[in-house]
């Protein structure tokens, strides 16, 4: 590799924010392509001795502590790791200064030669997504999941050919960095990045599903308008030839669809975000019929209209995923497999086949006629208010972690109606019990109990269940005051549980 065209990234000077994996994978793949790569991280470099070890043999610089504005002497642009705050000052004067802003994910569109399916939303996305790849799968094709489940796939672009899918998972904090790159002002002293830096169009992927928009991660974004305007970077680049997956049930998205026209009111004194959809519609619920193509429920059944064709896909009885927000999940993933070419009746056999994802509705254990419930993945109120509908059994509610300065009171209801004791734990106890007391004259709440910490909730839930009972971890906050990550918090109880 000694030319141009091998190294493309020569003596480009590129800041790394955030030393986790999308960080790390694209430090490396940026310094084998020329690139001279600093990396900045708050912790000190024997905490990120593990995830510096797999850069062996990578030239690189580090910088750990204060990510202040010093940093940006003669870098030409950032990639930013999705943990990383938007609005922290290094990324502030970067915008000031005119400098290019990235993430890992948007760098591997753009060099991918595989059509890419991408979804979000507020919940729904990583069983969807698995389902979308699996159904494609069953089809025949090559199929490539990443973005924000699994392996970062920009490690892996080079394996990817043109006749493959890719299916990814993007995060409201990864699409913010999907949006237009436009060049310095004229009168700006900064010159123009080269490709991939400056992107004055921006990017969207070729197929786009936004499954639902509910209030979520309000502690990171300043407003709900914030939030919504970061998962309609999704559709905002896609052109004609692209397609758009929108739920009709979702009264944000089925507004969009209908006037095919994205809308965001950012409130008093912000300007509004609005753009067309280009790109041609497909939407999904379970209402009637839809006026566009996309899935819908009669009779028992999921059809699907692509196209002018008519197809009874399969009976809701052989869906054995829990829940009405998973029976939408099935849905928008036989909308985007069939767009991105699955056949009908592979979509029929990957549902079958399906039990769905770690963390999310996990059973983890039956004993003494208790049913134990891994939903690891409830990091809001919103998502552990469907787990509460999943279940016609009397249920024991885990509930707790860091709050995200969410709603609680639609939960809260739930609770009351559908919950015999709740054992709070973590930051969110004290808040819990605020939100559910006092007690509705029809609760059905037996108690409220402090577990301390997941093993001392746990351990009460063994003493209270009776045969019959749910005992469901469906937290309603964030890993984050215990643990790394959601999947660690599942796996602690998932050990817990196989240990009473």
């Amino acid at each position: 590799m000694n030319s141009a065209d091998t190294l493309p990234f020569r003596e480009q000077r590129i800041l790394i924010v955030g030393c986790a994996r999308e960080g790390v994978v694209a430090a490396r793949w940026l310094a084998e392509r020329g690139a001279r790569v600093v990396i900045s991280d708050l912790q000190s470099p024997e905490t990120l001795a593990p995830r510096l070890s797999e850069l062996a043999g990578i030239p690189y610089e580090l910088r750990t502590g204060p990510q202040t504005p010093e940093l940006l002497q003669n870098i030409d642009a950032l990639v930013v790791s999705p943990g990383v705050p938007h609005d922290i000052p290094l990324l502030q004067a970067a915008r000031e200064r005119h400098i290019p802003i990235t993430g890992e994910t948007r760098l591997f569109a753009q060099h991918c030669p595989a059509p890419i399916t991408a979804i979000t939303g507020s919940s729904g996305k990583t069983t969807t997504t698995t389902l979308t790849a699996r159904m494609l799968e069953q089809t025949g094709h090559v199929t490539w999941l990443g973005g924000n489940i699994g392996q970062p796939l920009l490690a892996s672009v080079t394996e990817i050919q043109p006749h493959h899918r890719v299916v990814m998972e993007l995060s409201s904090f990864q699409l913010m960095y999907w949006g237009p790159q436009p060049a310095p002002p004229s009168s700006s002293t900064v010159q123009p990045s080269p490709f991939p830096w400056l992107d004055p169009r921006g990017l969207s992927p070729h197929i786009a599903a936004i499954l639902n928009l509910t209030p979520n991660h309000l502690d990171r974004h300043p407003s709900m308008a914030h939030y919504m305007n970061a998962k309609a970077q999704i559709l905002a680049s896609q052109t004609e030839d692209d397609i758009a997956v929108l739920s009709h049930d979702d009264p944000i998205t089925a507004a969009w669809a209908r006037r095919r026209r994205v809308h965001i009111d950012a409130g008093a004194g912000q300007e509004a975000v609005e753009f067309p959809i280009k790109a041609r519609v497909l939407t999904f619920g379970a209402s009637a019929r839809p006026a566009a193509d996309g899935t819908w429920i009669q009779d028992d059944h999921i059809w699907l209209c692509r196209q002018g064709a008519v197809h009874r896909l399969m009976p809701l009885s052989d869906i054995r995923l829990r829940g009405a927000h998973n029976l939408l999940n099935v849905l928008a993933a036989c909308c985007l497999a069939t767009a991105a070419g699955a056949a009908p009746d592979a979509l029929h056999r990957a549902v079958a086949s399906f039990t769905g994802v770690e963390h999310r509705l996990e059973e983890v254990r039956h004993t003494e006629g208790v049913l134990w419930v891994n939903d690891s993945i409830a990091t809001s109120p919103e998502r552990s208010l469907a787990a509460l509908h999943s279940f016609e059994e009397p249920i024991i509610l885990l509930a707790g972690g860091r709050d995200k300065h969410l709603p609680w009171e639609s939960w809260a209801q739930a609770v009351h109606q559908r919950v015999r004791h709740v054992i709070t734990f973590g930051e969110a106890a004290d808040l819990i019990e605020r939100v559910l007391t006092p007690y509705p004259a029809d609760s059905r709440l037996q108690g409220i109990h402090t577990g301390g910490d997941l093993a001392g909730a746990v351990a009460l839930a063994a003493r209270l269940a009776r045969p019959g009972d749910v005992v469901l971890l469906s937290p309603g906050g964030t890993s984050y005051d215990a643990y790394q990550d959601f999947v660690e918090r599942g796996r602690h109880f998932k050990a817990l549980v196989a240990d009473l």
